[in-house]
């Protein structure tokens, strides 16, 4: 029944119920009516429809329906017509027995409405019941000197009917003795009554047969008879005598089976048989002879079967004393039943509503029930209450139904469901309750938007990024449920540099992953400002945005890029100019580049790679600048080729490189004066100079000749002392014959730079001693190389199978140094250290930079005695050393 309500929004629920209700209660009132007893079913009994204010086919729409407690059903409602109709024959005597007016409530419920409409039926009673006698033949004992007047109890007649319809009178049949008189009790009850009109002789008529008829007043009227015998006995002088003619006791309904409820006491002053007196129930119904037992010889009264207040609350009997004679008196019993709180009041449901939206108003109904307790007073006044932190309350309507209500918005976030214990409990005492539990489901609106965690986030990728990679991931939480809590990710439009944003990066709808859609270059792209908006699933939607500020991170990926000099794009070669004049420090030119690179990727240094003439330049680590090293000399080329490599601190490093041209000159007239000395004339002289060259071919051939031939008796001289030592218990081997490297431009140099080695054979030991070069651009002062402390070399040397390598290490501070290794040993030495024992497989070390530096070759002069040298190639390209050794 509750589906056509779950039709109706809860707001229209709401505001239909407070006005219809209004309407009602402001003139509605009870609806009654009245409809004779014993109908055919479906028989019309009332136009329901039009009393309610609605239309026939109203009342299946609107789910209106009969709601009563514990009975059978005798009423239902016609869709068709409307109106109300019996549904069966209806007993009103089975409803009502005796009661003056039999009145069958019950209640119409509007389902949509939750509205509760009293209904009130009479019940016509209709002339359908016989008065009836309960025995068919009664015997009455009567003395045969019994005076006239005598009065005779008989036995009456019930009559189900009421009112008219009930019984009327009493008629007995005609006969010379007797007479009928009647006489009314206090319910309203007829009771006949023999009187004696004349006297008996036993001896001529001993039983009297008569005829009692009982009549009702109804149309037609109806009647039953019984046979009255009238037995006339011996003379009993006196009759028995109650103490009281009516006897009242008082009992509670739950006192045991059993139990005594009072005695009775009657005399007769007779003596013998005619005062034995025995006790009887007269005139009692079922009922009485199933719940109470009356001793025949004590006259107690006790009860054979439980009492039920709520099933009756009296008894009424009659009890008769009978002495030997025949004569007897009777009293009255009155049993009043004491009510006591044992039925626990009784909840019926009429409507329920399983689940509410959570915007519904205050005072939304939620539940129709009623309440009932069979008990009565004090026992069967009920209270309704509920848990005072609920979000509901409880009022009262018609009869005993309540309406649950809602006091309050509620919030499904907060509290999705609600289990609600209505407690309904009399005033008894001990107090009885009763308890129901009802279940309701908030139903969900769109009412949260999605909420990320923080208002703002940051992320970070390096550039040059493979395409498709995350990038970040974001998650926002919806508390509503189902579709209003799914949750879809967008990117806001926006345009970067005239570029929409989508085309660089784009969101996964459903997870919020961010994923890069290109390669990213931090020289394009340095941030992005995204707004990444999180979307329910409700109707309408809600959303929230975030901000996402995505930076890109530097990767060394560029070069740096030369400015000046810049390259010339007419095939010339730019030339700098530095006077002769200079001095050591002069400024010639400088080298400035960029990197587009950022932070160390793009920090530079600047190197000299290459020059013409090694030590005549040096160029500043970070400024770049070109700077004479030492004075020129009228030796120097007029010009100089130097290559300047420019490297980044990225990792790994990249460099670049730019070859400057400097001329050495102290104007522009002078370089072009020098550059035409060196051109060749055209004169008859070209003949004498080609002599001239002739000539200098040939005396070179001839000083290389000598130097070959000193070289073999050098060496000749020294395989010869190594002889010598063997020979004498020396540790030094035989030197091997080897060749120079690279003689061609051997000559010059050993004008200019020698190095010593010292070996001493006594000490087996060693001594290298390197001296100051003479040019400018050292680290190490002139003093303190030539206070410089040899250094130890062991006397396991070979010349004949080991090779030097030269290795170079520079750092900001302490400059450069270099390392020459045998055997590829790779240890590192100690920084500004000058003595060091080399093992067989060791290194020797020199603070000097200027070992390593340049394109320069020095030679290292052994003593006579072992007549070894070495010659030392030191490149600055493959910072290696060959050393080779002669004899």
């Amino acid at each position: 029944m509750a589906d056509p309500l779950r039709g109706w929004g809860c707001r229209e629920l709401l505001l239909l119920f407070l006005f219809l209700g209004t309407q009602w209660g402001a003139g509605a009132g009870q609806i009654r009516y009245s409809v004779p007893e014993e109908l055919d079913k479906g028989s019309f009994v009332g136009n329901i429809s039009k009393d309610l204010g609605l239309q026939p086919r109203e009342l299946a729409e609107r789910g209106v329906r009969i709601v009563s407690r514990g009975r059978t059903q005798l009423f239902a409602l016609n869709p068709a017509s409307g109106s109300l109709v019996t549904a069966g024959r209806i007993d009103r005597e089975e409803l009502c027995a005796q009661s003056a007016r039999c009145l069958v409530s019950f209640n119409i419920l509007v389902e949509n409405k939750m509205k509760i409409y009293g209904v009130e039926v009479e019940i016509i009673d209709i002339n359908d019941n016989f008065p009836r006698f309960r025995d068919e033949e009664v015997k009455v004992k009567v003395n045969e000197n019994a005076a006239t007047g005598t009065h005779l109890a008989l036995p009456f007649a019930r009559d189900a009917d009421v009112g008219v319809n009930s019984l009327q009178s009493y008629q007995l049949s005609s006969n010379m003795h007797f007479s009928l008189d009647e006489k009314s009790g206090t319910d309203g009850q007829k009771y006949p009554e023999l009187v004696l009109e004349q006297l008996l002789d036993r001896e001529k008529v001993a039983v009297h047969d008569l005829i009692l008829t009982a009549l009702d007043g109804g149309d037609p009227i109806l009647s039953s008879t019984t046979h009255v015998r009238v037995v006339v006995l011996d003379a009993n002088d006196n009759a028995p005598q109650f103490t009281r003619s009516e006897y009242r006791v008082s009992v509670p309904e739950n006192i045991p089976v059993g139990t005594r409820l009072l005695t009775l006491t009657a005399t007769d002053p007779d003596e013998g048989i005619n005062g034995k007196l025995t006790y009887a129930f007269r005139n009692e119904d079922d009922k009485i002879s199933e719940t109470f037992q009356l001793d025949s010889n004590l006259g107690e009264i006790s009860t054979v079967q439980s009492l039920d207040y709520e099933e009756s609350r009296f008894y009424l009997m009659e009890v008769v004393a009978q002495d030997g004679g025949a004569l007897l008196a009777s009293a009255k019993v009155v049993v009043t039943v004491q009510d006591v709180n044992d039925n626990v009041p009784e909840m019926i449901l009429t409507s329920l509503t399983s689940s509410i939206s959570e915007d519904c108003l205050p005072g939304t109904v939620i539940a129709l029930f009623s309440v009932h307790d069979s008990d009565s007073g004090e026992n069967g006044e009920i209270a309704c209450f509920i848990p005072r932190n609920l979000p509901f309350k409880l009022e009262k309507s018609v009869d005993n139904y309540y309406h649950l209500l809602t006091t309050r918005t509620l919030d499904r976030e907060e509290i999705s469901d609600y289990n609600i214990t209505i407690t309904a409990i009399d005033r008894g005492n001990p107090p009885l309750s009763t308890e129901n539990h009802i279940s309701l489901k908030v139903a969900d609106i769109n009412d949260n938007p999605p909420i990320f965690p923080h208002t703002s986030y940051s992320t970070y990728i390096p550039e040059n990024n493979p395409r498709g990679i995350s990038i970040f991931s974001m998650t926002a939480h919806d508390p509503d449920s189902g579709n209003n809590a799914q949750i879809t990710y967008s990117l806001a439009k926006d345009t970067f540099q005239g570029t929409p944003l989508s085309s660089y990066v784009s969101i996964n709808s459903d997870t919020g992953i961010l994923y890069a859609l290109g390669s990213f270059d931090y020289e394009q792209v340095r941030d992005l400002q995204l707004w990444v908006t999180a979307s329910d699933s409700g109707d309408p939607p809600l959303s929230s945005n975030v901000s996402l500020s995505l930076f890109v991170l530097d990767q060394n990926d560029n070069t740096p890029e030369i400015l000046y000099p810049a390259l010339p794009t007419d095939g010339s070669t730019g030339v700098e100019l530095a006077p002769r004049s200079a001095e050591p420090g002069y400024l010639v030119t400088k080298v400035v580049a960029v990197d587009r690179d950022s932070g160390q990727n793009a920090w530079l240094s600047y190197r000299l790679l290459k020059a013409s003439e090694p030590g005549l330049f040096a160029v500043g680590l970070h400024t770049g600048e070109v700077r004479t090293a030492r004075a020129l000399l009228d030796r120097d080329a007029l010009k100089q080729s130097l290559v300047v490599a420019v490297q980044d601190h990225g990792q790994p490093p990249l460099s670049a490189t730019v070859t400057l041209t400097v001329a050495i000159a102290d104007s522009i007239p002078d370089v072009l004066a020098d550059l035409g000395s060196f051109r060749p004339s055209a004169n008859r002289d070209d003949s004498g100079l080609t002599l001239y060259l002739v000539v200098v071919v040939a005396s070179v051939s001839c000083v290389f000749l000598a130097f070959v031939i000193v070289l073999l008796a050098l060496r000749l001289r020294r395989w010869h002392t190594s002889r010598r030592l063997q020979v004498s218990g020396g540790g030094f081997a035989g030197v091997p014959a080897s060749h120079f490297v690279g003689v061609d431009g051997v000559q010059a140099f050993l004008q200019t730079y020698s190095h010593e080695i010292s070996l001493t054979a006594d000490s087996r030991k060693s001594h290298l001693i390197f001296p100051q070069p003479n040019y400018a651009d050292t680290l190490i002062s002139r003093e303190s190389c030539e206070k410089s402390e040899p250094l130890l070399i062991s006397e396991k040397i070979n010349a004949n199978e080991e090779e030097l390598e030269a290795v170079q290490f520079c750092s900001p501070d302490a400059g450069c140094r270099c390392r020459l290794v045998l055997r590829e040993v790779s240890a590192p030495c100690d920084e500004g250290i000058n003595r060091h024992r080399i093992p067989e497989s060791g290194e020797l070390c020199t603070p000097s930079p200027a070992l390593c530096r340049g394109d320069i070759y020095q030679r290292i002069c052994l003593p006579r005695q072992i007549k070894g040298s070495l010659l030392l190639r030191i490149n600055w390209d493959n910072l290696a050393i060959a050393a080779l050794r002669n004899q």
